[in-house]
C-alpha cells in the first residue's frame, strides 16, 4: 500500500478546517488525479500525504509506515517526492545544482555537500531535463528562466528523485496547454515504469481524464467521490464545482465519448 488515510482531519491555526474526515487509499503503482474548485482542500491534502502537514485527528500510513519523527521522518521523506506550483528554487542557484538536489536526501552527507559546489552526476542531470526539452538549460541560472521553465526544473528534480510517492500540486499551470499535456504524461508515463504512486492536483479537468484512470474529488475539505475516470460525468463535475466551471470540461455527457481516458 502506498497510502491510507483513515478519517483524517486537519484544523489550521487560525480555525479553518483544510479536510473533514478524508479516507483515501493506494496502492503501489496507482495514478490519481485531485479536482475540484479552489480552496477544495486538494493542497492541504497533500501536504498531509507529503508529511509536510499533521492532521489533527485520523490515522495516516505512508509507504506501509506510520509517520515517524526525527531521522526516520526525514528518510521517509526522501521516499517522497513533491512537485510544487511555484517550485522552491533559489534564484542564483544553477539549474543542474537545483535538480541534482532531488537526491540529497539518498546520498552520504559528504557527498550532499560536494555537490553543492561540484556537481556531482552531471550527465543524470542533463539526461532528466532532457526529458522536459531543457537540456540547453544545465548551467542556467533559475533567475534566468521563464515561469514555465522553473516548473519545469522542478519536475525534473523530482524525477531525478525518482520516489516510490510522487507528489504534484498543479505542476503545469504555467505551461501551455500541449506542453502541459506532454508533461503530465511524462510524469504519468514515468510512475508507471517504475511502479510508483502518483497523485497530482489538476484545475485543467479535461487533462484530469485524459492522463489519469482515477479521478478523486474534492470539495469543502471532503472527498466528493472516488471513480474511475470513465465514470466521471458531466453533472457530477457540475455538482462538485457548483457553479464554477471546471477548466476546458467537454459538455458532451458522458465525458468519456469524447475524451480517451487513461491512456496519456
Amino acid at each position: 500500500m502506498a497510502f491510507a488515510l483513515e478519517g483524517v482531519g486537519l484544523r489550521y491555526a487560525n480555525g479553518h478546517a483544510g479536510l473533514s474526515d478524508i479516507t483515501l487509499s493506494a496502492r503501489q503503482g496507482e495514478c490519481l488525479a485531485l479536482v475540484g474548485p479552489s480552496g477544495a482542500g486538494k493542497s492541504s491534502l497533500l501536504g498531509v500525504l507529503g508529511s509536510a502537514l499533521v492532521p489533527t485527528s485520523g490515522q495516516v500510513r505512508l509507504l506501509c509506515e506510520t509517520v515517524p519523527s526525527g531521522r526516520a521522518l526525514r528518510q521517509l521523506r526522501s521516499r517522497i517526492g513533491m512537485v510544487h506550483q511555484a517550485p522552491p528554487l533559489p534564484a542564483r542557484q544553477r539549474v543542474v545544482t537545483s535538480v541534482l538536489a532531488g537526491k540529497l536526501g539518498q546520498w552520504p552527507w559528504w557527498k550532499s555537500l560536494l555537490s553543492l559546489a561540484y556537481p556531482q552526476d552531471m550527465a543524470g542531470a542533463q539526461q532528466t531535463l532532457a526529458r522536459l526539452e531543457l537540456a540547453d538549460k544545465l548551467f542556467s541560472r533559475c533567475d534566468q528562466l521563464s515561469g514555465g521553465q522553473l516548473q519545469r526544473v522542478g519536475i525534473a528534480r523530482t524525477l531525478y528523485q525518482a520516489p516510490e510517492l510522487l507528489l504534484a500540486d498543479e505542476p503545469v499551470s504555467a505551461l501551455d496547454p500541449t506542453l502541459a499535456l506532454a508533461t503530465v504524461q511524462l510524469l504519468v508515463d514515468d510512475a508507471r515504469a517504475r511502479q510508483a504512486t502518483l497523485v497530482t492536483s489538476l484545475h485543467a479537468v479535461d487533462l484530469a481524464l485524459r492522463c489519469f484512470d482515477r479521478i478523486v474529488g474534492v470539495r469543502e475539505g471532503r472527498i466528493a467521490f472516488d471513480l474511475p475516470a470513465a465514470e466521471v460525468t458531466q453533472p457530477l463535475l457540475q455538482q462538485l464545482y457548483a457553479g464554477e466551471s471546471p477548466q476546458a470540461t467537454p459538455a458532451a455527457q458522458p465525458i468519456q465519448a469524447t475524451i480517451q481516458v487513461g491512456h496519456c
